[in-house]
């Protein structure tokens, strides 16, 4: 049994979560789920970035603090998550000045030891959306940020800076090979090659602090009272804060002894992949297992905008069902390979939602457990060699498909079985047999219909445990249990042999309204 550690982004605040926030939480949830039921030990956190520029403006703009802000929007983040049954295991703030400062403020001293800090006076182009200073490379033809079609502010002011020019080389070794032992794995591929590529353009110092004057709403620094410390040493470190690590409540089990997978978006792929294994490694604390980088979420084909009035607002989704999570993750992962952009159409949704899950899943599970209540509703599954192979290979290429994040292909092969059970059950015309060899062929249905479940379980949850409900399974009520593990027997074909029995059919999924 080996331990993983899975964190998400710490998101931003400053307004009601968005249609991106649901893609990494998904992503994650459905990753962590599975390092679950293969045996693992998890530790699952996300949190919320609440310090920082866009925090303080957005309040001065409302006329509230800005702890106010934050203590109004962060619940929101919270119950929106709890409703999309993201099965984290801890949530960090970072305004939580017990548990995330301490670790932030050692992990300054730190850097300052190391001498990889120094204060100095700059000028340059500041982006508030982004939150950093922005070189003439970075910006778009028309001199705008590329993520916020607005042009930075110029400002002059003394910060400190982390030194990062002079871990160029050091970098460059991480993501190729090795540095001092450890590799920085980046998923997929094709992001590591464009961490290089800027490795390669040359690599910046980091403005680590700015003015008190002009940020009060954040982490002091240490020991310089008219400083406070600037986004990548106070939001990065959230992934070993909610650890406790530089403190002495640390807890080092799921840093030292874990593989620590850290899920993001691809805009800020570059400050994980350089800033973060970069002030690990001048803290004298070791570096991530692996980056797993997502892309943007779209709307019918273009940029969310509000004036475009193309955003998709997350309550909307679960409203269209009801509450009902399961669609909206099966969709994300349906639609949208781990790496890739994808898009939100509500047309494409509803098609999904009427032909895979309604129909081709829901519609077959009724019709398979009809049949076996006409029958009695006892199921007889027969040893079969050739029933028993198929199942091991599915749950071979399926297993080898999750392990390496290709969740998207998991999926593919949780529904394959799902599409092959339906041409089977066309073409063999069960109702039109009678006696033991209908009760036979019905059984080897159900049983491919568990197994499905089992597949399906970290994309659809509460679907795969009410499929299993269903079907009479007994362990089904511990199926969400976070120590539900699936065991060699239950990925046996006939494996459950006190499953007797099938229970009662009750609509999976309703038609749309």
């Amino acid at each position: 049994m080996s331990r993983q550690y899975i964190t998400t982004a710490i998101d931003y605040p400053n307004a009601a979560p968005h249609m991106g926030h649901v893609l990494e939480k998904v992503l994650a949830d459905v990753s962590a789920r599975w390092f679950r039921l293969r045996g693992d030990t998890v530790r699952f956190q996300i949190g919320t970035d609440e310090h920082g520029t866009k925090i303080q403006r957005t309040a001065e703009d409302e006329g509230i603090s800005p702890k106010d802000l934050v203590d109004r929007n962060v619940p929101l983040f919270q119950d929106l998550y709890e409703r999309l049954h993201i099965s984290h295991d801890y949530f960090i703030r970072t305004s939580d000045q017990s548990q995330h400062w301490p670790t932030v403020q050692e992990l300054w001293k730190r850097l300052e030891a190391a001498g990889m800090l120094e204060k100095r006076s700059y000028t340059g182009l500041y982006c508030s959306g982004c939150e950093r200073f922005m070189t003439k490379r970075d910006l778009d033809e028309t001199g705008n940020c590329p993520n916020h079609k607005k042009a930075p502010e110029e400002v002059t002011e003394e910060n400190y800076f982390f030194l990062m020019s002079r871990d160029t080389d050091n970098l460059k070794n991480l993501l190729q090979k090795e540095w001092d032992g450890e590799s920085y794995r980046i998923i997929p591929e094709s992001r590591a090659q464009e961490t290089l590529a800027l490795i390669d353009q040359g690599l910046e110092d980091v403005s680590f602090s700015r003015p008190k004057s002009s940020l009060t709403w954040g982490v002091p620094v240490p020991e310089d009272e008219d400083q406070t410390m600037y986004v990548w040493c106070d939001a990065l470190t959230n992934y070993i804060s909610g650890l406790g690590l530089l403190t002495s409540k640390e807890d080092t089990s799921f840093w030292n002894d874990a593989t620590v997978t850290h899920v993001i978006g691809k805009d800020i792929a570059r400050f994980h992949a350089l800033i973060w294994p970069s002030m690990l490694k001048a803290a004298e604390l070791r570096t991530p297992d692996q980056l797993l980088i997502h892309g943007f979420l779209t709307s019918e084909g273009e940029k969310m905008s509000k004036s475009t009035g193309n955003v998709v607002v997350p309550d909307d989704v679960l409203k269209k069902f009801d509450g009902n999570p399961d669609p909206i993750r099966f969709y994300l992962s349906h639609e949208i390979p781990v790496g890739n952009d994808g898009d939100f159409s509500w047309d494409r949704f509803e098609k999904l939602y009427d032909a895979k899950l309604r129909n081709a899943l829901g519609n077959l599970l009724n019709r398979v457990l009809v049949l076996i209540q006409k029958e009695g509703g006892a199921i007889t599954i027969p040893d079969s060699a050739e029933d028993e192979g198929h199942a091991s290979s599915g749950w071979k290429k399926y297993a080898e498909s999750m392990d390496q994040f290709d969740l998207h292909a998991g999926l593919q092969q949780a529904m394959h079985v799902v599409d092959a059970l339906n041409g089977a059950i066309d073409s063999t015309k069960p109702w039109a047999m009678e006696g033991e060899e209908k009760v036979i062929l019905l059984s080897r249905f159900a049983e491919s219909l568990r197994h499905a479940a089992l597949l399906l379980l970290p994309f659809v949850p509460d679907t795969a445990k009410r499929m299993t409900e269903q079907l009479g399974v007994s362990y089904a009520d511990r199926m969400l249990d976070k120590d539900f593990v699936i065991t060699e027997e239950m990925r046996q074909f006939g494996g459950q042999k006190d499953w007797k029995k099938v229970g009662e059919p009750s609509i999976l999924f309703a038609p749309l309204s």
